[in-house]
């Protein structure tokens, strides 16, 4: 062979070399590369990390509750026998054994037993109740080292959007998880007594029954809402989903521990039971708060107002309340609502509304009495 054609064979060589070399390059760019998949049992994204955490640091908190009360089986049989009425949820509020759960968990029971998360049983003392707001506190006996306080957040800092938690024990099922988003702010729920509940967190978080009383959490798992009601067609976790907000919770809980119930001043006025008070407002096609009597040796008599009289003609009506303070009142919600940002001692300028004619008071309001 020549030494010419020794040379072209040797530069064919080498060209057909670096186009194989160039498709492999290629094919290497192209062809997946498989990596070695994680390990299922340490790999979380970040908000199932978030999530496992909170439950697991809140969790502890989270008492499950049933009730019962006694009730006679029959008209002949004298000896009442104790039955079981509900199951809700509650949690921890300090290691002094307290209790927060709904006042609805609670109601009409005649015995009320708090099971912790390790198991073991209390009864429970009823320390305080405030319906209007579906509150209620108990108290165990169990020591402190058992007992696993919430951390206490802010429920002002919430916004439309923000991740919220809630832990309770739907159906009598042991401490349950679900997660939400916070839908709405400010929404109004009645409670049992038909007062509305104002500023209240709505959810899409599920809450199902039995998880009435049980926290509402934010990603730092701070409580920030007890969670209260569900609203919707069928009555299942389907629907919205209401917690009361805990700067509301903050407030009360310390009153109802310190006194047994709110200490929400009064005007040293009687007012219509509920019930009746719209079927009167209609009557007599009136807006606003009808006062029924004036307690004896209080600021409204003292001012001269005026409750309902009764003559041969028949009731006459007196001093009916339209204003607070520069806060229109048309009915017994808006009083109180004003009446719960007040103290006793404080002097408050009321409206009202008497013969056609409009009269100013300047009351003094007076402590709730026990």
């Amino acid at each position: 062979m020549s030494a010419t054609m020794t040379r072209s064979f040797s530069l064919l060589l080498t060209n057909a070399l670096a186009v194989m070399a160039t498709i492999l390059l290629s094919l290497s760019v192209v062809l997946p590369v498989h990596a070695q998949m994680p390990d299922y049992r340490s790999f979380s994204t970040n908000d199932e990390a978030n999530n496992i955490e909170v439950f697991k640091r809140a969790s502890p908190s989270v008492v499950y509750i049933t009730n019962s009360r006694l009730v006679r089986q029959s008209f002949f049989n004298l000896n009442p026998q104790e039955v079981p009425q509900g199951t809700g949820s509650g949690f921890v509020w300090d290691d002094n054994g307290y209790i927060v759960t709904n006042f609805h968990v609670i109601q009409n029971a005649s015995r009320v037993t708090v099971t912790l998360q390790d198991g073991s049983a209390w009864d429970a003392t009823l320390v305080g109740v405030e319906p209007d707001k579906d509150l209620a506190v108990l108290q165990i006996e169990a020591p402190p080292a058992q007992l696993s306080p919430l951390e206490l957040g802010d429920s002002s800092l919430l916004e439309v959007g923000r991740k919220v938690i809630a832990i309770g024990n739907p159906f009598g099922l042991d401490t349950t998880l679900t997660v939400g988003v916070v839908s709405a702010l400010g929404r109004e729920i009645n409670s049992v007594t038909r007062r509305q509940i104002r500023d209240v967190i709505q959810t899409d978080a599920a809450i199902n029954p039995g998880n009435s009383g049980g926290p509402l959490l934010n990603s730092l798992g701070q409580l920030v809402g007890v969670n209260t009601a569900i609203y919707s067609p069928s009555g299942a976790s389907s629907g919205i989903g209401f917690a009361i907000p805990v700067n509301t919770v903050k407030k009360i809980v310390p009153e109802l521990i310190q006194y047994g119930q709110v200490q929400t001043p009064t005007l040293g006025i009687s007012l219509f039971p509920p019930q009746y008070a719209d079927y009167y407002r209609q009557r007599w096609g009136i807006n606003g708060v009808i006062v029924l009597d004036v307690i004896e040796g209080a600021s409204p008599e003292i001012e001269g107002m005026r409750g309902l009289t009764e003559t041969n003609r028949g009731i006459i009506l007196g001093d009916v309340i339209v204003e607070i303070d520069g806060t229109a009142v048309s009915n017994e919600d808006d009083l109180l609502n004003v009446l719960e940002n007040k103290e006793a001692g404080d002097v408050v300028d009321v409206l009202t509304q008497r013969d056609n004619t409009q009269r100013r008071y300047r009351i003094e309001l007076q402590a709730t009495r026990r």
